[in-house]
């Protein structure tokens, strides 16, 4: 069996949970596959070496036979680790060492409990949609489970957004940006502008306006079978486009095209697992003790 690691800080505390894991994994003969970076930290707080490891990184990916890729961290690390696996269709296990942990929902006191299930394929698996981006400055289509952005950049003034839907024209938006939102990331940046949460399972798309300047602009939900493409007006000649959290700085004449990308991303789900349990935990509903 094949499991990828990945991680980019391993913190002090964590160290005997980490040193646990890593022998239960040993002890079942399982080759790991542990990111580069990762390696290096481990090797700083827990002692070990490379040698311990196969290594991968985003330009060599791990083999197309790993069957699970553990991801240490909170929702940011599985973000930037699907950047390394695209449409492997490896599952993603997030034990969340962070806050939040929408995504990375099995948390770090959990896991050495959850891990023989886990291995053993006892738990189920959520398949997240992804949004594609295609822009004249790059030559490959980005990806993003979250969010794409358009922001304002090195200007205080708003910019304006000409937005189409399969070619049709929806809307100039004025404000200070534009963000097309997945299920998956409606519990992000959109839900601070004032967006919905929305379903995982969902087949839709919310585009949200960042601070509007028309205040009868409210967010719009739109089936994820839509092209959605994006023209940018600004008094700065660049522009921020944001995929989940990477940031790219794009020329106003470049337009972007957003769809839903033609795989899904897996999510591993531990035993008793609720969406509605944790969306209630991380947003303290009914901590009110009238409830």
């Amino acid at each position: 069996m094949k499991i990828g690691i990945y991680g980019q800080v391993v913190k002090e505390e964590d160290k005997e949970l980490l040193q646990t894991f890593f022998q239960k994994l040993e002890e079942k003969e399982i080759t790991l596959y542990v990111c580069d970076i990762y390696i290096k930290e481990l090797y700083k707080v827990l002692g070990y070496k490379n040698s311990n490891f196969f290594s991968f990184t985003k330009k060599k990916g791990l083999p197309k036979d790993t069957q699970l890729l553990f991801t240490f961290g909170g929702d940011g690390t599985i973000l930037s680790a699907i950047t390394f696996i695209k449409d492997s269709n490896i599952p993603i296990v997030g034990v969340n060492t962070g806050r939040l942990g929408f995504l990375a929902t099995l948390q770090k006191t959990e896991i050495l409990k959850e891990l023989p299930r886990i291995l053993d394929g006892q738990c189920s698996i959520s398949e997240r949609s992804l949004l594609e981006v295609r822009s004249p400055a790059h030559k490959a289509p980005s990806y993003a489970i979250n969010e794409a952005a358009v922001m304002r950049k090195e200007t205080t003034s708003m910019i304006t957004v000409d937005t189409f839907v399969n070619n049709v024209f929806l809307n100039t938006f004025w404000a200070d940006g534009l963000i097309i939102s997945t299920p998956t990331g409606s519990t992000g940046y959109s839900l601070s502008c004032g967006g919905p949460i929305i379903y995982p399972k969902a087949d839709i798309f919310v585009i949200t306006p960042v601070s509007p300047h028309n205040l009868n602009v409210r967010p719009l939900i739109l089936k994820d079978d839509v092209k959605i493409r994006l023209k940018i007006h600004s008094r700065s000649e660049k522009y921020s486009l944001s995929l989940d959290s990477r940031y790219n700085t794009l020329d106003v004449e470049d337009e972007i095209e957003i769809r839903k990308a033609d795989f899904k991303i897996k999510i591993v789900k531990y035993k008793n697992y609720s969406y509605f349990k944790n969306l209630r935990e991380k947003l303290n509903w009914g901590i009110d003790s009238r409830n």
